[in-house]
This record gives structure tokens, sequence and C-alpha cells, in this order.
């Protein structure tokens, strides 16, 4: 959904906002300077001319107009409240400028409710004891099909992540054709290029939504994705733009996971949990997740680790997110900067199986301009760190899916909030890791193959990265947005809890980063950003799953 805060172009909806201004005798009420040499007798200016003179005037001077009265038609469905909620700005303009300029703002936000089909906005005169006024009459046409469907099938170089589901839900009826393009490109590009040990991930998705429902500009959805990774995810929610009073939208889900890591780090998880937006706006956000969490071992060969950490626990955490974004850009950013801090508290909850922890991330990022051939330096440093609550926490063991995991091959330049992306290495492909349990039943590791290792994750995580985009010399290229870039990008996790800071130290955290560089092509598109990249592992440790070559990265903004 659009940011409310921003003011549309007046041009925008040109035919919604009609500026007519009557009195009683059906004659415009403009007030127009006589010449002193027309005599008595002459014509009156016809409408077009004192029309002219009007707009005329409007630009060189305000011209005053209250608003005595604002009418709504048309909301046979909707509540009036929700209308008038957003009519404040007309209510205390004092000039005719000032009423259209509020009513190009007010028509925006009601389009944004997805509520009606139209949005006309009119002025008319106020009564006539009361010059100098105006009466202001909205009338709307509700959506005659509150009922929507949408199904696309997507192919991914690695699992995207951030805002690719929202971006896909507004994209309509277009995702269909779009998905199955990308498929066969992807496709093609993967007998050829790709490492076919690259953990591609293709998925359908479907959603099913309502508008307007209980007539409190509600939208209700259920969605339903299947990943061919074996990953699942169904879920259903009501997001409520303003209910009874509240200042920020409220947005309640419902949602049934369950995910495959047994190829990276030997477990499934399953997930049936309940999630509030209770707070949002342009830099805050404030969440609460209710989940009851099950880690299981199908194949009987994860490692100690993993092996101690199976079974059932329960997260109730509250999840507060500052987000400060100046960019110009959040897929190609060319000028500006960007900081996010996400702070979570679990443990909200007095059963001893609720997971105690607090988890704190920081983004920073800076995009400097060059001045020629729209050539700009991005840069970014993110961090992680994880700790658990309770009394002798550094000897505690932290949660393996709350831990920090790097790799895949999404963009640094799109992914904001914390460290996770890293060019070159596979999904949760680098970091401390331990040897599989070969045989199932076994009590001991000692006949573990050493080359199949579950990656745990760590408690700190620290990466960065510089990227330069350049426009590239044919003329198609610039018109579509197509670019190259040159990039090079560094990272590492350390594990502290279970005494494992006594090991720590900055000279040797440092010393076990893994570090690429490379260039590519990049295609923005308005669901996603691809890249077409060859990377080269410039560092990596002996079971770390990087690779140098050409590779292909999806990445949504987030």
């Amino acid at each position: 959904m659009a940011n409310p805060d921003e003011k549309p172009d007046l041009a925008q909806n040109p035919g919604s906002i009609n500026p007519s201004y009557e009195n009683d005798d059906g004659e415009e009420d403009l007030e127009e300077e006589e010449d002193d040499d027309l005599d008595e007798e002459s014509e009156p200016a016809p409408p077009r001319e004192k029309m002219a003179k009007l707009l005329s005037r409007m630009k060189s001077d305000a011209v005053p107009l209250r608003v005595h009265d604002v009418i709504v038609k048309g909301n046979t469905k909707t509540k009036e409240y929700l209308i008038e909620e957003e009519l404040e700005a007309i209510k205390n303009a004092t000039s005719m400028q000032e009423i259209i300029q509020a009513a190009s703002v007010v028509n925006y936000k009601l389009q944004e409710l997805e509520c009606f089909d139209s949005v006309n906005i009119t002025l008319d005169a106020g009564p006539p004891e009361l010059p100098g006024t105006a009466n202001v009459i909205i009338e709307v046409v509700e959506t005659k099909s509150p009922l929507s469907g949408q199904i696309g099938t997507f192919t991914k170089g690695e699992k995207i992540v951030g805002k690719e589901k929202e971006n896909w839900e507004k994209s309509g009826g277009n995702c269909i054709k779009f998905g199955e393009s990308l498929t066969w490109f992807l496709n093609i590009l993967d007998v050829f290029l790709v490492d076919r040990h690259d953990a591609k991930s293709s998925s359908v998705e479907g959603s099913l939504k309502y508008k307007n429902f209980l007539g409190y500009g509600d939208l209700w959805d259920a969605s339903l994705a299947y990943g061919f990774d074996r990953s699942a995810e169904v879920s259903a929610g009501v997001y409520l733009p303003r209910f009874k009073g509240l200042v920020s939208p409220l947005t309640v889900r419902v949602s049934l996971l369950s995910q495959d890591w047994l190829k990276f780090s030997s477990y499934k998880e399953q997930s049936f949990g309940l999630s509030l937006g209770l707070f949002s706006s342009k830099h805050h956000e404030l969440g609460y997740n209710l989940a009851w969490r099950t880690l299981t071992d199908p194949s009987q060969m994860s490692s100690r680790s993993i092996r101690r950490q199976l079974g059932h626990d329960f997260l109730s955490s509250l999840k507060y997110t500052f987000r400060f974004d100046k960019r110009n850009s959040h897929l190609r950013p060319t000028r500006g900067y960007a900081f996010v801090s996400t702070t979570q508290i679990g443990g909200l909850a007095p059963d001893n199986r609720t997971l105690r922890f607090l988890r704190q991330e920081l983004d920073l990022r800076f995009a400097v301009p060059f001045g020629f051939y729209r050539t700009a330096l991005n840069f970014g440093v993110s961090s992680g760190v994880l700790c658990p609550l309770g009394r002798g926490f550094l000897s505690m063991s932290s949660s393996i899916p709350e831990r920090f995991f790097l790799g895949g091959n999404i963009s640094p330049v799109c992914h904001l909030g914390g460290p996770s992306a890293l060019w070159g290495f596979k999904t949760r492909g680098l970091g401390p890791a331990e040897p599989r349990r070969q045989m199932s039943g076994s009590s001991s590791d000692e006949n573990a193959d050493p080359s199949e290792r579950d990656f745990l994750g760590g408690d700190l995580a620290v990466s960065a990265f510089a990227d330069l985009s350049f426009d590239l010399p044919l003329r198609w290229f610039r018109e579509k947005g197509i670019h190259g870039h040159l990039f090079a990008c560094a990272g590492s996790v350390a594990k502290l809890t279970e005494n494992e800071y006594r090991n720590f130290s900055l000279p040797k955290f440092l010393e076990s980063f893994r570090s690429s560089l490379g260039g590519g092509i990049v295609f923005p598109t308005n669901l996603f950003r691809l890249e077409v990249n060859y990377c080269y592992i410039l560092k990596k440790f002996d079971h770390d799953h990087g690779k140098s070559g050409i590779q292909i990265s999806l990445s949504a903004a987030s």
C-alpha cells in the first residue's frame, strides 16, 4: 500500500476533482475587476473567460474561501466515519487553492482504501447568508467486485525474501504470464550456466481477497504457497486501515508454515502462529508474534547440536523496527542513505518452554552519485547479535531458528534489515558446522562423513558490501533500466553461547571473514531485481558452500 504521507500531483486525477463554485442563481460567483473603459451596457463575459480569469487569479493570489459543510454520498456499506477521518485537511482549508490541494490528497487516500471503484469531489456554493463559503460534495462508488483471486508460478535462483509476495499480489493478472516466462527463462539458464547443486526453489502461490466485508475498509485474504523444495505455507488474515479511532492500521494473521532445512541443517520446522501488527507509521513498526514450533529430523542424520534442539518450543515475542530510508530507489539507489534497527524480545509468556532471548539487528546504507552515466557507489554494513535471557545465559544454547545465517544469492543492495546476503555463497553456506551422523540409530558420530555437515548459524554476524552501478552504452538498455555493476562483499558469523565467548577475539573474528567480488548485468522489474553475475570467491574455508562462476540472483526490496 502506498504511503499516505506522500501528496500526489494535482494532475494525477484531473477529472475526479471539480472546482465548480456556483451561487444560487446558477452563475459562477467570481469577483472580477471592472475596466473603467467598459460602458454599462456591455455584455457579460462568457463562462470560459470567467474561468480563465479565476485560474489566472489563483496563480497569482490566494482566493479566500472556507468550507461550510462536507457531504458524503454513495457509501451504502462503508462506514461514514472511515471517510470523515480523511477530511480534516479540507475542513481546515482557508482558500480555494488549499481546498483543491486537500481534495486531491483526500481523493488519493480514499482510492488507497481499495473500497471504491471511483471517487469524485465537487465544490458547490455555501448558503447565501454565508458569503465566501463552499460545500464539498464527495461521491463514492463502492466496488462491485469485492472478491478477487490471483495465482502464479515462480522460479528463483534462491528463496526470495522481503516484499516480493506483497508486490506480486498488487500486480494483478499479469502474474501468471510473467511467472511462466520467468520460469522458462531461468530453466534455460539453469541448463547451461547454473550449478545444479544450487538451492533453486520453485513455488506455486495463490491468494483470495475480499474487500470491505464489515464496512471498515477491511481487507480479508487467504493465501497458499507450495515450494517444490517441500516448503509450504497456509495463512489467512485481515487488514483494518482505521478501526474505532486507532491512529494506525491493525493487522491480524494466522499461519501454518512448514520449512525444510534438511539439506543445510538436517531438520524440518513446522510452526503454527498468530501475528499482530500493533502499530505502523512511516518510521516505526511494532508487532507481536505467538507461535508453537516443532523441529524434527526425519532423516535421523542430524548432528549432535541439532539433535539437542529437536522437539517443541513456544515463541512469544515483541518486535520493534525503526526504519529511516532516504534513498531515491529501493532497486537501484543512486543517492541517499538508509538506516534500519530491529529489536526483538522473546519470552513474553510464563510457560517454561517459552524461548527467552534478545535479538538486535542494525543496517546502515549509503549511496553516492558520481555524476556521469548514472554511476553510483552503494556501500553498507549490517550486524546482528542474539543473546539468550536467563540466569547463566552465556552458558545456555540459543535457538537455531533465531540464529543468523549468511549466504544465498540475494543482492545486499535490495535487502535491508540485517546480515544475511553474501554474493557467491549458497543459502546457509558458511559459518559454524558439525558433522552429521552417518548411520541412522547410531549413538556415536565416529563414522560420520566429514564432508556432510550441518550448518548451525551464529549468535553474532557482520557483513559489508560495496556495489558500483553504471549505465550501459546502448540506448535501449538505458531506456529499460538495464545496467551493469561491480561488487565486493565480506562477512562472517560466530558462536558466543555455550561458553564459546571465551574463545572469541576481534582479530580471530576478522580472520574468519569470507569474501567475494564480481560483476554482472542487472535487469530491474516492478517486482524484483534480477542479476546475472560472475562471482569470484576470494576467501572461504574448507566446509563452506561457495563457488566461483556465473550465478543468478533475484531480490525483492525489503
